[in-house]
């Protein structure tokens, strides 16, 4: 597999994060460069602070710390510190609904910041900037040289198809895009207001060892409500956590101001086929596991119609030529191959 490297010639992505997928009887275990040696590599002096740290801030933690870097981090709940802290991380707990200061007086002493927390309902913009001017008071005088805010390309809106790059028109149509949208620009200013490298990358769906479409078929469960949705729509943008990561440090070795890039991959395949080949990778790995019988949720899968909901096909080519980023997976198709190799189910 073809590793990225970045103008640093930092370390390639060696993503060691062990995760427990929920399907019974197996493990997933991310590994994707198991030949790279950091062992001899010496601890630098950036630290970064990962605000919510759930399924991508847990697997770029992983990456930095093999790096050398000092991570610390937000998560919602003590069980989930405690695991975080198990790691080997410093953790905090952050409530997004009631964000408290103290938590500023902590990023504060942080070199580089990602911000990766979802919208509050019936706030448009982020929580952590409730209180502008007291963050930008607290941070002025700190450590912090370069943040990324993960936003979604949702803020595009419906696109009846189009291509759209980071220049095209935003027309968020739902409450959750449209305060993703006004997070973004508030993170921007906040950036320009301090001088620091700020950037936002708008991601597309987000998968990856424990979290794809190989996943759900081999959890055999329903469907959600918002997956079925999304089973309509002719083309879905989408993204591999690994390809995430190599991102974001992409980011860091050539830091920017006040840039957006579309982070997703070169093909934004409709939902159904993503399922079609999961479904076949898991018939071919493990052909005693699914059910013989036509479940209904495969028939979820498959569905006869289809609509112009949020049709967009988005362009990373800012990413490739701004930051240099060659893909690790550059369709659905190596990513999900990928991730059935690394699918172990005992018993």
């Amino acid at each position: 597999m073809e590793v990225c490297r970045v103008p640093r010639q930092l370390p390639p992505i060696n993503l060691r994060f062990n995760q427990s997928s929920s399907f019974r009887r197996s493990t997933v275990r991310c590994n994707l460069s198991p030949n790279a040696d950091n062992s001899s590599e010496s601890p630098i002096d950036d630290q970064m602070f990962i605000l919510g740290m759930g399924f991508v801030g847990k697997f770029f933690a992983a990456d930095l710390k093999a790096k050398g870097w000092a991570v610390s981090g937000s998560c919602t709940t003590a069980a989930k510190k405690e695991k975080l802290e198990e790691l080997g991380y410093q953790a905090y707990l952050f409530d997004a609904n009631h964000p408290q200061p103290e938590i500023l007086e902590i990023v504060k002493n942080h070199t580089h910041l990602v911000i990766s927390i979802p919208t509050v309902k019936g706030l448009v913009g982020d929580p952590m900037l409730r209180h502008k001017r007291l963050v930008e008071s607290v941070l002025k005088d700190g450590k912090l040289r370069w943040l990324v805010y993960l936003s979604s390309t949702s803020v595009y809106g419906d696109c009846g198809g189009a291509w759209v790059d980071e220049d095209y028109p935003v027309n968020p149509t739902n409450e959750v895009a449209r305060a993703r949208l006004a997070a973004e620009q508030e993170w921007l200013s906040l950036g320009n207001n301090l001088g620091i490298a700020a950037q936002v990358f708008r991601l597309g769906g987000i998968y990856g060892p424990g979290r794809s479409a190989v996943d759900t078929i081999l959890k055999q469960e329903a469907l959600s409500k918002g997956q079925r949705r999304r089973l309509s729509k002719s083309y879905t943008s989408r993204i591999h956590v690994a390809d995430i990561c190599q991102s974001l440090n992409a980011s860091i070795s050539n830091p920017s101001s006040g840039n957006i890039y579309n982070v997703v991959d070169d093909d934004p395949a409709p939902r159904e086929e993503v399922f079609e080949l999961a479904q076949k990778l898991v018939e071919q790995k493990f052909p005693s596991h699914l059910k013989q019988n036509t479940s209904p949720e495969k028939s979820e899968m498959l569905p006869p119609e289809k609509s112009s909901r949020g049709e967009k096909r988005v362009s990373n080519a800012r990413l490739k030529k701004d930051l240099g980023v060659k893909l690790l997976h550059p369709s659905y198709k190596s990513g999900l191959q990928s991730i059935i190799e690394h699918i172990h189910i005992s018993g």
